[in-house]
């Protein structure tokens, strides 16, 4: 049998990775993953879909209910105006990140994307045979418009954006994300905006490319917002024949996402938010714990601003993490996430306060 040379380069995420070599009782801050239940009103929502006998496909876009209740969220929330017809519902943000980069993306083609940046989009990239195209971001780890501007060529069609941004934490301004959304109008070329981690912004506020630009596919999902990451619901929002052609690929690679997913989604973005408010001041309140120990162990770090990931400076990160492994705390060397981070860690502190807390004094000993 033989496979496909781009599907053979690619290599198994770094972060799946981290976790090998974990032993019994070992303190998993590698993952990113909300340890928290997914709240009682969604459950409900989705017993009382399976007893209905909600079960069958949807319409390929998704439910017209869903889609009505993330075109009036985009609207409340982000200031951002997509009918329900401009949405789509995806198995997950990580499915619509690949129909995004599928539909505009051809053999040879260059996709921009931060260093360090999640582990999906450079795979993703070649998957469709494109070219991924690391983009350094600067000390604070913000992606800006003149770093991106120097890597574009006629072969550039599209530019990934995450913010808040996994691994760092850190959060993209509004003036920022305005210049690389009117950089990637003016050279023709997608903007793809991650907006998985909006909710869980600390300091600074959250803000959506697209309200710059008509030429940016928005991508988000409840997974982190409402600890529903097994429910695998995700959704993007674009104009016209980018959705389009999007549609084509979800057609006929997933044809619809999950019925009963669906309706927990539709509880979630239209039901009470207070439970994700507090998730958020949990998050905050762990974030401050572990960057103080953090820095009690001399390390250099910066307060991250949004999502759940500390991203401290270590020296060699691919010895830390190793080191961190065998004394029972899992963390994901910054290797994983591109070329510019070798000498960082990413911790998440999406875990119980007990566990940071005893994470940080088995770190202590080892380090």
């Amino acid at each position: 049998m033989k496979f496909a040379s781009h599907v053979e380069e690619i290599d198994i995420s770094g972060i799946r990775k981290s976790f090998e070599g974990a032993g019994p009782g070992a303190i998993n801050l590698g993952l990113g993953q909300p340890d928290f239940d997914t709240p009682d009103h969604i459950k409900r929502a989705a017993i009382e879909a399976i007893e209905e006998g909600f079960t069958g496909y949807t319409m390929n876009l998704g439910t017209a209910e869903l889609r009505g209740a993330l075109s009036e969220k985009l609207r409340r929330e982000n200031g951002l105006d997509y009918a329900p017809g401009e949405i789509m519902v995806t198995s997950g943000a990580s499915e619509a990140l690949f129909l995004a980069v599928a539909a505009v993306v051809e053999e040879g083609d260059e996709v921009l994307m931060g260093d360090p940046g999640f582990v999906s989009y450079a795979a993703l990239a070649r998957v469709a045979q494109g070219r991924p195209v690391s983009v350094p971001m600067d000390e604070r780890f913000h992606l800006t418009a003149d770093a991106v501007a120097e890597r574009i060529t006629p072969r550039t069609r599209a530019l990934i954006v995450n913010s808040p941004n996994n691994p760092t934490g850190s959060v993209q301004t509004k003036e920022e994300l305005q210049a690389l959304a009117e950089l990637a109008e003016d050279h023709d070329f997608a903007l793809i905006s991650d907006e998985v981690y909006e909710h869980f912004v600390y300091e600074g506020e959250h803000a959506s490319p697209a309200l710059y630009s008509d030429d940016v596919i928005t991508i988000n999902a409840v997974s982190k917002t409402y600890a529903m990451t097994g429910w695998r619901l995700g959704y993007l929002a674009a104009r016209g024949e980018a959705l389009e052609n999007m549609l084509k690929v979800h057609q006929y690679v997933q044809a619809c996402a999950s019925s009963i997913s669906q309706r927990a989604a539709l509880a979630a973005v239209s039901g009470p938010q207070e439970c994700v408010r507090d998730m958020k001041e949990e998050f905050r309140r762990r974030r401050d714990v572990l960057v103080s120990g953090l820095r009690s162990m001399g390390m250099d770090i910066a307060k991250p601003q949004g999502a759940f990931y500390a991203f401290p400076k270590v020296g060699d990160g691919d010895d830390v993490a190793a080191r961190l492994i065998r004394g029972g705390v899992v963390t994901v060397p910054g290797s994983a996430f591109g070329s510019v981070a070798k000498d960082h860690i990413r911790i998440s502190y999406a875990a119980s306060m007990a566990d940071i807390k005893t994470a940080l004094g088995r770190m202590r000993e080892i380090l």
